[in-house]
């Protein structure tokens, strides 16, 4: 399975990228006011690139060796991922008011940037880590 590493990862990051992308474009549209980031046809787009993101993650957790992970990072980065997940889809739903969404958007985004922060680091600071020294 080791040989489908690089592969895999390679789908992963992309749809992390993908997927941050177009979460920053949605929610600035959902910010001015516009209708295009609910629309069906994005969400669904939206929906299809954080399972492909999550599948990927959870296929690199399960092909890679138990040690590489010691210092819990993949599982504080999976927290994170769901975490942003959870925050993006509640952000988008037409019952807030653009105060609370803001605070929502903002809260997906800054538990995306730490998601990078600890895939790059790999260690469950992150940023953090970084900012530590």
């Amino acid at each position: 399975m080791m040989t489908f590493y690089p592969d895999i990862k390679l789908v992963h990051v992309a749809a992390a990228m993908t997927s941050g992308t177009l979460f920053a474009l949605r929610a600035l549209g959902l910010l001015a006011g516009m209708r295009w980031p609910r629309a069906a046809l994005v969400r669904y787009t939206s929906y299809t690139i954080d399972t492909v993101l999550l599948t990927g993650a959870m296929m690199l957790l399960t092909i890679l060796p138990s040690g590489m992970f010691a210092n819990g990072w993949l599982a504080t980065k999976i927290a994170f991922l769901f975490a942003y997940i959870g925050l993006g889809i509640v952000a988008f739903r037409p019952a807030w008011t653009p105060g609370k969404r803001a605070i929502l958007v903002a809260g997906a985004a800054l538990c995306f940037l730490q998601v990078y922060g600890i895939a790059r680091a790999h260690d469950p600071w992150g940023w953090l880590l970084w900012l530590a020294r």
